[in-house]
């Protein structure tokens, strides 16, 4: 029996108008909203709450509470919304190679989508935080694709695909993957991995970003970056605990949960910071 789903309140959550039909059109909309309104963030591995990963708790935290959240939160919500419109979606697993040149050797912890539309494969993915895709890139080697922010390109050995992105006149690996397809059940186990490990980044750190138009907005713990097409990068460092949660709620655009713990760990973060709030 398929999943109900409501695509309605996603329609809403993202902004999105016009045409449902499965087209890349189609597509290419949706994957340019959805990271400009839904954030990703990492608050609840951060409180050391439980990641939910079934379909009812993706809706009620990213739809209905106005939260966001990561990978795979955003991509198993993503993939049933597509399915839904009768795309053929496949989820797929990668290993993070970004900031981490080690990742090739690990497990996959990442996820992302597979679409075929008319006889070509697309990858979509919302939900690689600060770098993370704004349009669907066709399953090609070695041709420069752009999209409504970076250009990115994709490489090909054997079986394995490498994800970059062209940073100034850099390209940049964000990460490795294959074709297989993966279940739920990979993705809860991976999930408990990173959301649980106390050497996960996601437990340790904050972790915010939103995709908006022309710009990249960036939260790492207490210092908030602005990315604006053609400008220098606006940088500024926050001193309060205050001043993240109204960045985290007017900037961003998360309805904040209520519970001390949010609080008691950003006030972690500051002291780790060397920030002192007396």
């Amino acid at each position: 029996m398929s999943q109900k789903v409501n695509l309605k309140a996603y329609f809403e959550r993202i902004g999105f108008v016009g045409s449902i039909a499965p087209t890349l059109a189609t597509l290419e909309t949706i994957h340019a909203l959805h990271p400009a309104a839904i954030p990703f963030e990492n608050l609840d591995p951060l409180m050391g709450l439980p990641v939910k990963l079934d379909h009812a708790s993706l809706e009620k935290k990213l739809l209905s509470e106005r939260r966001g959240g990561y990978c795979f939160e955003h991509n198993l919500l993503l993939m049933a919304m597509l399915r839904d419109l009768d795309y053929n979606v496949r989820g797929l697993a990668a290993r993070v190679l970004w900031n981490n040149p080690a990742g090739a050797e690990g497990q996959p912890t990442h996820m992302l989508l597979a679409v075929d539309i008319s006889g070509t494969t697309y990858i979509a993915d919302p939900g690689f935080g600060g770098m993370t895709l704004t349009a669907p890139l066709k399953l090609k080697a070695d041709v420069e694709q752009t999209t409504p922010h970076e250009t990115y390109r994709l490489l090909n050995e054997e079986t394995n695909w490498v994800l970059e992105a062209r940073i100034g006149e850099e390209w940049k690996p964000l990460y490795m993957f294959d074709l297989t397809e993966r279940t739920l059940a990979d993705y809860e186990a991976a999930n408990i991995a990173v959301s649980t490990d106390p050497a996960s980044h996601f437990t340790r750190t904050l972790n915010v970003a939103l995709s908006p138009p022309g710009e990249r907005l960036s939260l790492h713990n207490n210092r908030f970056t602005r990315f604006a097409q053609g400008e220098e990068p606006e940088r500024r460092m926050l001193s309060s605990v205050d001043e993240i949660r109204s960045v985290l709620s007017e900037t961003f655009g998360i309805q904040l949960p209520s519970t001390d713990l949010l609080d008691q760990r950003l006030e972690a973060i500051l002291t780790d910071a060397g920030v002192s709030e007396t």
